[in-house]
């Protein structure tokens, strides 16, 4: 998602990922492949995101004209020409096109990222810490760079401490309370609650 997330081409993702992985083997340390450089130019800001294993949400928000749909296309395209390479295989990956919805309303996309960051939880898959979303970002268990958590965090709490830009304890709690009980709802009403969500 990151590598995607410039105005410029990024070239093959399949060659960076062999690039990265000789640089690391090298180097014999992970230090360099793992350091993050600000993005320059970025189509999007991710705001929360979860990778289940069959399907997956984003939430976004535009910062350069048709970034959304220019992000989506290079997400989509690129990964499903890398996993081909890698897994010598060919075709699609994905099914359809993807769906978008427009958040119109500061309360729907408070609980619009509950259902996001626990939707692992809310399709079964019960794994606590799961690293494939940005839920451990937003209870402050991991520090990830690639979400913008300020829109959804900042609500919640005491104010964030602007000497350090990190988000207080209080924050995290009252955040991580609001998405367990959202998660719960959301699972006992997902059949119902379908339709509203995508539309």
């Amino acid at each position: 998602m990151r590598e995607f997330n410039v105005t410029e081409p990024i070239g093959s993702l399949h060659l960076k990922n062999i690039r990265d992985n000789y640089e690391k083997s090298v180097s014999g340390s992970t230090a360099k492949a793992l350091a993050v450089e600000p993005l320059t130019h970025p189509l999007v800001e991710i705001i929360a995101y979860c990778l289940n294993p069959n399907h997956f949400h984003i939430i976004l928000k535009q910062i350069r004209d048709g970034g959304i749909s220019e992000f989506m296309k290079r997400l989509s395209g690129g990964y499903t020409w890398h996993f081909n390479k890698k897994y010598e295989r060919s075709g699609a990956l994905f099914q359809g096109r993807f769906k978008s919805i427009h958040i119109d309303t500061n309360e729907y996309l408070l609980h619009l990222s509950a259902y996001v960051n626990k939707n692992n939880f809310i399709h079964g898959y019960n794994n606590e810490n799961w690293k494939y979303s940005s839920y451990l970002d937003y209870i402050g268990k991991r520090n990830g760079k690639l979400c913008n958590k300020e829109i959804i965090l900042g609500q919640f709490g005491s104010s964030r401490d602007l000497a350090s830009g990190a988000f207080e304890a209080k924050s995290h709690e009252e955040y991580q309370d609001f998405m367990d009980r959202s998660g719960e709802y959301f699972k006992d009403k997902k059949e119902e609650l379908k339709g509203y969500l995508l539309e």
